[in-house]
C-alpha cells in the first residue's frame, strides 16, 4: 500500500519502541486505519475514522519477516497477546465481527491532528505535506484492497459456518475475538462441510464454545480425516468403541437414552 500517513517522533521514547511485535501490530494497525473523517464501508460494514478491519490469521501473513534467509511469522498466541497488551494499555480497542476484527485506534485525532503537530513545532518537510483530499484518495486505495480481501467466493460459506455456530454453540459462552479468528483459521484449513460437521458434533452433544470443535478436528486429523465420509466412519467407529478407554478423545456426548439411533445430521 502506498501513500502517507503521520507520527509524532515521541514515538522512539515511547516503551512500545522496545517490543518489536507489538510495535508492528500497532504500527501496521494504525497506518491503515481509515482516515476520511467520513468513514467508508467494507465489505457492508461501516468502519469509521481511526478504524481497521482485518483476521489475526491475516496480519500473521501481513507481519511476516526475513530472517537468516527464512520468512518467519507470528505465531496466532503472540499476536493475541501483543494486542491483548495494546488493549490494556488503551492503544486499541477489538470487535470481533464475522469477517474477522475491528480494530480501533484510541486517540487516532491526536495522532492524525495536523494542529496538534504544528503547536508542538514539529519539523515537517515541503514534500511530507498533504491535503486531506490526497490522503483519503490513498486511503480508498487501502479500502479497495480490503474489498477485495473480503468479497472472495467463500465469503458466503464462512458467514454461514458463523452463523450456526452462533446459534448453536455460542449461547451463554463468553465470547473473545480470538474465538472468532479460530474459527476462522478452521475454515481455512478444513473447509466449509467438515468445519460445519464437526460443529454439528459438539451441537448434537450440547457442548458450547469451541474447545469441543478443537477436539474433535484434533482427532480428525490424527485420524487422517479427508471427507465427510471419513467424518462420519470416524463418528460411527467412536461411537461403537465408547465404551473403551483406548479411544483417545472422550468428550460428553448426549445421554444414553438419546444414543440409539443417532444421527450426527451430516
Amino acid at each position: 500500500m502506498k501513500g502517507a500517513f503521520q507520527t509524532s517522533r515521541e514515538i522512539f521514547e515511547n516503551p512500545i519502541w522496545n517490543d518489536i511485535p507489538k510495535f508492528r501490530i500497532f504500527f501496521y494497525i494504525y497506518g491503515n486505519a481509515v482516515f476520511s473523517k467520513e468513514g467508508t464501508t467494507v465489505a457492508g460494514m461501516h468502519l469509521k475514522r481511526g478504524q481497521f478491519l482485518r483476521s489475526y490469521r491475516n496480519l500473521r501473513e501481513d507481519l511476516s519477516y526475513v530472517e537468516n534467509r527464512s520468512v518467519k511469522k507470528y505465531s496466532l498466541s503472540v499476536i493475541k497477546n501483543k494486542i491483548d497488551q495494546l488493549v490494556k494499555e488503551n492503544r486499541l480497542k477489538i470487535e470481533g465481527v464475522e469477517l474477522g476484527t475491528l480494530f480501533t485506534v484510541v486517540n487516532y485525532e491526536l495522532y492524525q491532528g495536523l494542529d496538534n503537530y504544528r503547536n508542538q513545532n514539529l519539523e515537517r518537510s515541503e514534500n511530507g505535506e498533504r491535503t486531506q483530499s490526497e490522503r483519503s484518495e490513498n486511503n480508498n486505495k487501502n479500502v479497495k484492497n480490503d474489498k477485495e480481501l473480503f468479497s472472495s467466493s467463500n465469503e458466503q460459506e464462512f458467514a454461514e459456518v458463523f452463523q450456526f455456530y452462533q446459534s448453536n454453540l455460542q449461547k451463554g459462552v463468553s465470547e473473545s475475538p480470538y474465538n472468532t479468528e479460530l474459527i476462522s483459521q478452521w475454515f481455512d484449513e478444513w473447509g466449509q462441510d467438515l468445519l460445519m460437521a464437526s460443529m454439528k458434533v459438539a451441537a448434537k452433544a450440547e457442548a458450547k464454545g469451541v474447545s469441543m470443535i478443537e477436539g474433535i478436528l484434533k482427532n480428525w486429523k490424527e485420524a487422517g480425516v479427508k471427507t465427510l465420509e471419513d467424518a462420519r466412519k470416524y463418528e460411527t467407529d467412536f461411537k461403537a468403541k465408547k465404551t473403551n478407554n483406548t479411544i483417545p478423545f472422550k468428550p460428553k456426548r448426549i445421554k444414553e437414552a438419546e444414543d440409539d439411533g443417532y444421527n450426527y445430521g451430516f
